[in-house]
């Protein structure tokens, strides 16, 4: 019976990690978020929202924005999930795609103010659901991860592709930045933050799993739980039987330890024997 209660935790903890792994992957957040990279025996996994300390939102800014203004130009994002204004907010023309004249940058999560004839003009240049992590150098890991959030502008020509690349330095002492915005093309940009969840939280991988024969353990394991699970289902429910003789062929199990161990004897004396054999062939010798 407590075989069989076993396997039948370990299944519903199966079934459980599926089920939150289901939900999880419908968080935008953590679907952009959170990125594992294998180097070597090294698996550096990076979690840009989670708590860590003093920083209970990971790299999410708690004013809901990130702000940076250069020259002429200004730009709100915030990685990883939309943005919030409390205070501050966007003031400017074409809003439309970010919540609109009244909620503007509300549903984008990045969004870029140019000055063009003393008017400030919006373009939405990152939406979550285009956002995509990478690795910053695949040869030095522990540097920190890339941020790009896109989105398709309509233009008179047709459309193009804005982006915002956000470098997350790793910088386990503090935040710095943005301080800086860096343009790439016609509306792709680039900035550089530092912030501790830049930084990765390493495992040692040793060897690459249990291979086939883990598995079909596993599938054996399973199959034994079930079998004894059943059993003792049907023996509680539809025989009446209580206690031990729930089990089923509760013989059979009681006296396995007994016949392995008489099997394992006879084994030994069976190679006993032809040794004893050839030992007692001789014959004592006096000189």
């Amino acid at each position: 019976m407590t075989v069989g209660i076993i396997s039948l935790n370990f299944f519903l903890t199966i079934v459980s990690v599926a089920i939150l792994h289901q939900f999880g992957s419908l968080n935008p957040v953590a679907a952009v978020c959170q990125l594992s990279f294998v180097d070597g025996h090294k698996l550096f996994n990076f979690s840009l929202t989670s708590p860590i300390p003093k920083f209970p939102h990971g790299v999410l800014s708690e004013d809901g924005f990130y702000k940076v203004a250069v020259n002429e130009s200004v730009l709100w994002f915030q990685l990883c999930n939309g943005m919030i204004f409390n205070h501050d907010p966007p003031r400017c023309v074409d809003c439309q795609d970010c919540g609109g004249p009244l909620h503007c940058g509300m549903e984008c999560s990045a969004l870029l103010a140019n000055n063009i004839g003393g008017y400030d003009v919006c373009t939405t240049i990152g939406d979550v659901s285009s956002t995509i992590t990478s690795i910053i150098d695949k040869q030095n890991p522990h540097k920190g991860v890339i941020v790009t959030m896109s989105n398709y502008v309509k233009t008179s020509s047709g459309s193009e592709n804005c982006s915002l690349s956000v470098s997350v330095i790793c910088d386990s002492n503090g935040v710095q930045g943005p301080h800086s915005l860096e343009k790439l093309g016609t509306c792709n940009y680039a900035a550089v933050l530092q912030h501790p969840s830049g930084c990765a939280v390493v495992v040692s991988v040793h060897g690459r799993g249990w291979g086939w024969f883990g598995i079909l353990v596993i599938i054996i394991l399973c199959l034994f739980g079930g079998y004894m699970l059943v059993g003792a289902v049907y023996r509680y429910f539809f025989l009446g039987v209580r206690g031990l003789d729930m089990i089923p062929n509760l013989d059979f199990w009681v006296r396995l330890p007994q016949r392995t161990q008489s099997y394992c004897a006879s084994l030994v004396r069976k190679f006993r024997r032809p040794t004893e054999g050839y030992r007692s062939s001789y014959s004592p010798v006096n000189f």
